[in-house]
């Protein structure tokens, strides 16, 4: 079962396609991470799913139910974070909770206990007061506290620190393994989620450029580096460089029983595979120097 899908899904806004004719299926119980720059469309997209925004065309569906019909009854069982979510005015920890405990049948007040031990959150502090690392935290925990079947967060790490980054990552970790719930998570920057991936979503300028799943990306990307200057590379090489008397590329499919036993290979990080495509992408984009005839 897919916990979604979306077919065709379109956003413009005036002259401006925010999202681009967006087709995926997410497999329920995986966890998926919509990476991109800043204004590829990816708050666009989780908005659409969401149904906080309508599509110009196309439609999704979310837990077997498209978007646009989701009531109550279906919105308990999803979670949502964002980093633009507002609190109401001088809301502590606690309050946050209560507030949100009646609205969800499935609230388990020893989980919310156990997170608010977990992410270290002072029940009777202000949410004003807190910085906003500890704000992610509350919010993310008011979200895992009714265990929901479906988890969307909109750039919950972005601009925290690394200890704080890490500590939400390895809670939401442990969340997820324990409850089996599906995530999709948006990210502009792969290194703070990609220990979290099970699946890779690219999106550019609102179109998606590439779904995968994240061992297969690992899989096939490496950087090898042979000592003989002038050997021959394959077609599909990429950055391909020569110096020293030694030649280095980018293997995108990459074929052990291709390579030579003198060649070094180096498996790659995500983010370093991303930035590969990034590059070739902006490179295959840019306009022709050669002058026409």
């Amino acid at each position: 079962m897919n916990a979604i899908e979306t077919s065709g899904l379109t956003k413009r806004f005036w002259r401006t396609q925010a999202v681009d004719d967006l087709s995926l299926s997410l497999p329920a119980g995986t966890v998926n991470v919509l990476i991109g720059a800043n204004g590829a469309g990816k708050s666009t997209t989780l908005q659409l799913l969401l149904n906080l925004l309508r599509p110009s065309a196309g439609s999704s569906t979310l837990l077997g139910t498209e978007s646009r019909h989701l009531g109550p009854a279906l919105l308990q069982r999803i979670g949502y974070v964002s980093e633009n979510l507002k609190h109401l005015e001088g809301l502590t920890v606690a309050g946050l909770m209560a507030t949100w405990r009646p609205l969800y049948p499935t609230w388990d007040r020893d989980l919310e206990a156990r997170l608010l031990h977990d992410f270290d959150l002072p029940p009777n502090r202000k949410l004003t007061k807190l910085s906003r690392g500890m704000t992610m935290k509350a919010s993310l925990a008011s979200a895992l506290a009714y265990r929901p079947e479906l988890l969307i967060l909109d750039e919950p790490f972005s601009g925290l620190d690394p200890l704080t980054r890490d500590q939400l990552i390895e809670g939401l970790v442990q969340r997820v393994s324990e409850e089996g719930c599906t995530v999709l998570v948006s990210s502009h920057e792969i290194a703070e989620v990609e220990t979290l991936a099970d699946h890779i979503l690219w999106l550019d300028r609102g179109r998606l450029e590439l779904a995968e799943d994240a061992e297969s990306l690992r899989a096939r990307f490496r950087r090898i580096e042979v000592p003989d200057e002038q050997a021959a590379v394959p077609e599909r090489a990429l950055q391909i460089q020569s110096s020293g008397g030694r030649k280095r590329y980018i293997d995108p499919h990459f074929e052990a029983g291709e390579i030579s036993a003198a060649a070094q290979v180096t498996p790659m990080p995500i983010r370093d595979i991303f930035v590969t495509l990034l590059r070739e992408k902006n490179a295959s984009s840019q306009p022709s120097l050669t002058p026409a005839v």
